[in-house]
């Protein structure tokens, strides 16, 4: 089995997003939300790794991140943090979306 780098690298970001968040303005949600999805996203990533069929919570939490953070790119009109990581994780949606529908054979790409 090998690792899958790109939901490992994609989870560190959305963690370490949360902690830049709290250090720059202070913000406790964006710590708190930053660090569980990040800590979602790096199980997630350990059990893609594991077994790259099992994408479900990966997926799902990428879901609700892209929409959370999209609405907020949207409404702010700002790219960082909350454009940034609704391309992430639209990127994230697609990739793992794409191996739902059978459209890769399961492997890490």
């Amino acid at each position: 089995m090998g690792i899958d780098y790109i939901s490992y690298a994609y989870a560190t970001a959305v963690a370490m997003g949360g902690v830049v968040g709290y250090v720059k303005a202070g913000s406790v949600p964006s710590l708190g939300a930053g660090l569980l999805f990040g800590s979602l996203l790096g199980f997630g990533a350990y059990q893609l790794s594991a077994n790259p069929a099992n994408y479900y919570l990966t997926l799902g939490t990428s879901t609700v991140l892209g929409g959370m953070m999209g609405m907020r790119f949207l409404n702010s009109g700002k790219f960082m943090p909350p454009g940034l990581i609704a391309v992430m994780s639209l990127a994230m949606v697609a990739r793992l979306g794409a191996r739902a529908a059978g459209l890769t054979n399961g492997r890490l790409e």
